[in-house]
């Protein structure tokens, strides 16, 4: 091969080699490129996959206006309170008396029950007294249609009120010469007191099986007019 010959192949060896060294440079920079776009895609569809941190904070918000916040306020509230909070007299608390209503040296027919708070602080009394009239085979019955209303509340000092018909115009009529009470277990949530003895209006009066109560109430006409009536 003669020089010119082999100065010609070399020469093409040459660029055939710059040429595929310039290809491969530029396919690697093409793909070098594209690699950006590529990771930011993947980024931003890891990131629309994520909930934001405002997001979150509304869902889970008491405050919030979405629906487990508003669930979450509404369960709070409670309530659950007593009526009144105040404690039930006992016979401790109450200094108990009864009286002819009808005058003195007057018949015994409607007698006035009267209970003071003794005590130093503020308690109820509710429902009827439990009156025993001597021998009765149990307390008196309490007045058909005096329907118990809210608990009267006694400051120290106060008192309450409640109405006792001995005699109904009925039979088995027979003399009453004692007479106790006991404010009975009106909420259900004790045993009855033990009765005490209350003073009588007179020496003796006449009761039958006509006998009746009232419930405890604020003032002494609300207490007296459902028994004078009879």
């Amino acid at each position: 091969m003669n020089a010119a010959a082999c100065r010609s192949r070399k020469s093409s060896s040459g660029w055939r080699a710059y040429a595929l060294g310039a290809g491969a440079i530029a396919a690697l920079l093409a793909t070098t490129a594209c690699q950006p776009a590529a990771d930011d895609a993947a980024d931003e569809s890891k990131s629309s996959a994520r909930p934001s941190a405002t997001s979150a904070a509304t869902a889970t918000s008491p405050g919030g206006s979405s629906g487990e916040g508003e669930e979450g306020e509404e369960s709070g509230d409670t309530g659950g309170e007593n009526d009144s909070g105040t404690p039930l007299c006992t016979l401790q608390d109450l200094s108990v008396s009864a009286t002819n209503y009808d005058g003195k040296g007057e018949p015994v027919r409607h007698i006035l029950l009267v209970a003071t708070n003794t005590g130093d602080k503020k308690c109820d009394v509710q429902n009827a007294p439990e009156v025993m009239l001597g021998d009765a085979q149990g307390p008196a019955p309490v007045l058909e249609g005096d329907v118990p209303d809210e608990p009267v509340t006694l400051a120290p000092g106060e008192k309450a009120y409640a109405g006792l018909l001995a005699t109904g115009g009925h039979m088995d009529t027979y003399e009453v010469e004692f007479m106790t009470l006991t404010l009975g277990s009106p909420g259900g949530e004790a045993e009855a007191e033990e009765p005490v003895e209350l003073s009588m209006p007179a020496a003796s009066f006449p009761a039958d099986d006509g006998q009746r109560v009232t419930n405890w109430a604020g003032t002494e006409g609300l207490a007296m007019r459902p028994v004078t009536q009879r």
